[in-house]
């Protein structure tokens, strides 16, 4: 089989070895959970429920009326004990609705109970948009969205993101394994869905068990992938390229080359809502780094806050300095292990002190490391240069906002230079004064 890749991008250490030989296991929910309202790219929800109500596991207590949106439904029944501000996976208060379990784990009704064979791709995709679907990567893009591309764009490929480039992570990993045939399932319904006759699966070169499960219950219109172990390899450009030979131009959008990429995990979750009329309410989470006692993959309840996942792998062998949500290269630093589980959580890693060490950075020596790592074929250290010089239309001429932030120019840095952070900084700064021509345009 011939592994698959694209142009520039790095080879970090792995570190998947704790974690990717052991099965799930489900997490006991805790009394209480926590559900903030914003767990997707698009507008806030706004609670359906109040203070006291009754729910059931699947019931939906928060909504909106936007359609780039997605519902949040509860992950255990029980009663509602507050509505508030707490603190969420961003480190900011946010609305939060908060369910005090009851332990019983009552099931609401059905999202549905018609039989997907014979719904229409309009039907299958509101369900999906009641199910509460995102994109279970990280990114946690409004799944229904993605499958509804405007009419004047002809999708030719339907891409399966199964690549977990990221160290550490091994949740994807276990969700091949062990939920095969869900996925073989869900792929069936979004290829007809987007009246496609065959699919691509990308997974890599590092998980030859999960590429034979899929290959042994796929049938011929279902491709199984293998892809050079490399990161960001899972990033949506990259891996249409790798896969497809196409670029995507700066600027536009995997549809715009007649590309639709879903992570492996949506995929199941389609399965869930379609077949079975379950909405998202649970996660696979990788549990790791240097300073967890026992490295686990756990099959946890939304809502759930850090520190029970911490607890299931018996606490920490050392003094915990780092927290990280998602894979070490474009996770978000938490603050706490109160912070709750969210549609988004791939992964919880702890690290001590020596292994989040943050070297002290020193002066450019213009090696061009960086420029030939970036996987996005942008100019780091000028972006880097510009951005703390606070020059925003030098930054835009070099294509600033291309930058997916993926940590590959800071990785191979040998001068240890902050450059995403700068680059980050440059990008908030353009965003920012794009808000306030905004403000004040419609303040006229």
């Amino acid at each position: 089989m011939k592994k698959l890749t694209f142009s520039g991008g790095i080879h970090p250490a792995g570190n998947k070895e704790a974690t990717e030989k052991k099965p799930l296991v489900a997490l006991t929910p805790p009394q209480l959970l926590y559900y903030p309202l914003s767990q997707h790219i698009g507008a806030p929800l706004k609670p359906v429920v109040a203070v006291g109500d009754a729910v059931a596991i699947g019931q939906k207590i928060a909504d909106t009326d936007a359609f780039m949106s997605a519902p949040l439904h509860a992950s255990v029944s029980g009663r509602v004990k507050d509505i508030g501000n707490y603190v969420n996976h961003t480190n900011t208060p946010v609305p939060t609705i908060v369910i005090e379990n009851d332990g019983l784990d009552t099931w609401a009704e059905p999202i549905h109970t018609k039989n997907p064979d014979e719904m229409t791709p309009d039907e299958m995709r509101k369900i999906i948009r009641e199910a509460g679907i995102v994109g279970l990567g990280g990114a946690a893009f409004p799944t229904h969205v993605k499958l509804s591309p405007p009419a004047d764009k002809k999708i030719t490929h339907l891409i399966v993101n199964a690549a977990e480039c990221e160290p550490y992570l091994t949740s994807d990993r276990r969700v091949m394994l062990e939920m095969t045939d869900d996925i073989i399932g869900g792929l069936r319904y979004l290829m007809r869905m987007l009246s496609l006759n065959e699919c691509y699966v990308g997974v890599e070169d590092n998980a030859p068990e999960a590429i034979c499960a899929l290959m042994e219950k796929a049938d011929d219109s279902m491709h199984i992938l293998e892809l050079k172990k490399k990161y960001p390899q899972g990033s949506e450009k990259q891996l249409i390229n790798a896969i497809t030979g196409k670029e995507v131009p700066m600027g536009a959008l995997p549809m715009d080359v007649g590309c639709i990429v879903i992570n492996i995990g949506t995929v199941a979750e389609v399965y869930h809502a379609l077949a079975k009329g379950i909405p998202l309410y649970q996660r696979v989470v990788t549990v790791s780094g240097d300073a967890v006692m026992e490295p686990k993959n756990l099959l946890v309840r939304l809502g759930t806050p850090f520190s029970c996942l911490t607890e299931e792998c018996g606490g920490f062998k050392k003094e915990p300095h780092k927290i990280i949500m998602g894979g070490p290269m474009m996770g978000i630093a938490g603050v706490s292990l109160d912070i709750p589980v969210v549609k988004g959580t791939s992964g919880l890693l702890v690290f001590s002190e020596k292994a989040s060490h943050m070297p002290t950075e020193s002066m450019c020596i213009r090696c061009g490391r960086c420029v030939n790592a970036c996987p996005m074929h942008l100019m780091p250290t000028t972006l880097d240069l510009y951005s703390r010089l606070g020059d925003l239309e030098t930054l835009q001429k070099y294509n600033i906002m291309n930058c997916m932030e993926c940590g590959s120019c800071t990785y191979v840095c040998p001068a240890k230079r902050y450059l995403v952070q700068s680059i980050r900084m440059g990008k908030a700064k353009i965003n920012a004064r794009k808000a306030k021509e905004k403000a004040k345009e419609a303040n006229k």
